[in-house]
């Protein structure tokens, strides 16, 4: 049901017809323009409606080249010294626009009213909220919360062993409890060779929403990254929830870019903003 992750050349791609794309994760600088060129084959014979690349800033003209244009940027993202690149390509300009763009841009501007005009303290749980790291114990509760939350998620967080394998490898998950009972999770997934992590996967039960958990989960990530190696963090986030952008522009997150028509969540190809901070 979800889409694979493969190998080709020395490059790592995910593609499928869940999110109906293929999806760069990792381009290895020695595969060069024919990487491209094995990208447009397998589009086309899939039947494939976008491209969607992360890639090194320096590599964004050869990609321009070839029909992408760039949706987002982080400055800084590999080893806090060189900018990242989001370029997108398209074989169905269907998928180029997103018939809610001005709702997009709306809630946009209203997360950014909430950008602190100092440096913001790490604001509390409410009382009766705990926060751990979690441990592989937590799977299975952690799973069960991201499928009453999300009806369809882009990688497979519904699938306890999922959960497991990737907070074996490379992911930590945080967990917040109240009564015993799992409230919300986030995860700090890291690529430490680049020292930068993605924070993500951010899911808060209905009846424990309006709390400012995610903020606290947020905040409690971002003090942890340094420590690890960390010196950049970034996230995707739903263009249409207004609410989750703002919990990153109140952290002093700042605007990278919206990528159109790009992640399947909730049952529908969904738009997604980039924001990302500086760790120090």
């Amino acid at each position: 049901m979800y889409d694979r992750i493969e190998k080709t050349g020395s490059s790592q791609i995910q593609h499928g017809k869940y999110n109906d794309r293929i999806y760069l994760m990792h381009y290895a600088a020695e595969d060069g323009p024919e990487l491209l060129q094995r990208l447009d084959t397998l589009a086309e014979q899939e039947s494939y409606s976008k491209i969607f690349a992360k890639v090194p800033g320096d590599t964004a003209a050869l990609f321009l080249k070839h029909g992408y244009r760039c949706e987002a940027e982080v400055p800084g993202f590999f080893r806090g010294r060189q900018a990242a690149a989001f370029m997108c390509k398209y074989f169905d300009q269907t998928r180029a626009v997103d018939e809610q763009a001005d709702e997009i841009e709306a809630n946009l501007a209203a997360a950014r009213k909430r950008a602190p005009a100092t440096q913001v303290s790490a604001p509390q749980l409410p009382e009766g909220f705990s926060l751990r790291q979690a441990v592989t114990d937590d799977a299975k509760a952690i799973s069960a919360l991201y499928r009453q939350v999300f009806e369809t998620y882009p990688f497979p967080v519904h699938d306890p062993d999922y959960i497991r394998q990737t907070m074996e490898s490379h992911v930590i998950y945080y967990c917040v409890h109240s009564q015993g009972e799992l409230a919300a999770v986030s995860s700090a997934e890291m690529a430490k060779e680049d020292a930068v992590v993605e924070m993500t996967d951010f899911a808060t039960l209905p009846v424990c929403r309006g709390k400012g958990i995610a903020r606290v989960l947020l905040a409690h990530m971002e003090a942890r990254m340094p420590e690890l190696g960390i010196k950049t963090a970034y996230t995707i986030a739903r263009a249409m929830s207004m609410p989750m952008n703002a919990v990153f522009a109140a952290r002093g997150f700042v605007f990278g870019g919206t990528l159109i028509k790009n992640t399947q969540i909730c049952g529908q190809l969904e738009s997604m903003n980039v924001w990302y901070k500086h760790l120090g």
